[in-house]
């Protein structure tokens, strides 16, 4: 989590040239993980490791080294702090599914669920239902899980996720029980019950701070 974090904080970790973009493409593929762009960084971050924090290897693989070594900059400070308050520094390993739910409850208010209704990837937020999509540099944009939650969003075209994660709804409710429950069948309307999951009043803040809209303000 530590190194995730730092990854999250610096930038684009990847460039693409113009006359080489075919090729930059395959090399950021490498790093893909299935679980998504958390876990794509966190690979990132321990192959550049592997290579003993190499420049030239930055260089082959079209990673901005700048970025990596803020990221790693910022990792030390991370550990710094860990170890002043004298908080264990214990590892995932690769229990990815240990990490994911780790992820959550950092960003349930950024949940999404795929669309059925809708094609072309659509996704809808699940505290607005505010139409978004994957960004198409995700390691899950191919993949569409049904549902995931994402580090921001952006606007170009549309408004994509940017680092996004799949995600099991039942996290939701299992880690943010103040804000998610599972939805009562018989209020549900057939679409909502395919669902089954709904943002719950927060009795510790003002009502409808929830909202994305409210938030960015």
């Amino acid at each position: 989590m530590l190194t995730i974090i730092a990854m999250t904080q610096t930038g684009n970790m990847f460039h693409r040239p113009r006359e080489k973009q075919a090729q930059a493409d395959q090399k950021r593929a490498k790093f893909f993980q299935l679980e998504g762009d958390h876990l794509t960084l966190l690979a990132l971050y321990e192959a550049w490791k592997a290579s003993n924090f190499s420049g030239p290897w930055c260089f082959n693989n079209f990673v901005q080294s700048r970025s990596l070594r803020r990221a790693q900059d910022v990792r030390k400070q991370l550990l710094g702090i860990m170890d002043k308050y004298k908080l264990d520094v214990v590892s995932a390993g690769k229990h990815y599914t240990t990490i994911r739910k780790a992820i959550t409850p950092g960003f349930f208010f950024h949940a999404a669920r795929k669309d059925p209704q809708e094609e072309g990837g659509c996704y809808r937020t699940l505290v607005e239902n505010q139409q978004v999509y994957i960004h198409p540099s995700s390691a899950l944009f191919q993949k569409q899980p049904d549902w995931v939650i994402y580090h921001e969003l952006v606007m170009t075209t549309k408004e994509y996720m940017r680092e996004v994660t799949a995600i099991d709804p039942k996290w939701l409710v299992e880690l943010a029980p103040r804000s998610f429950k599972f939805a009562e069948a018989n209020k549900m309307s057939k679409r909502k019950r395919q669902e089954r999951i709904e943002p719950l009043y927060d009795r510790y803040n003002e009502p409808n701070s929830w909202r994305l809209s409210r938030r960015r303000a």
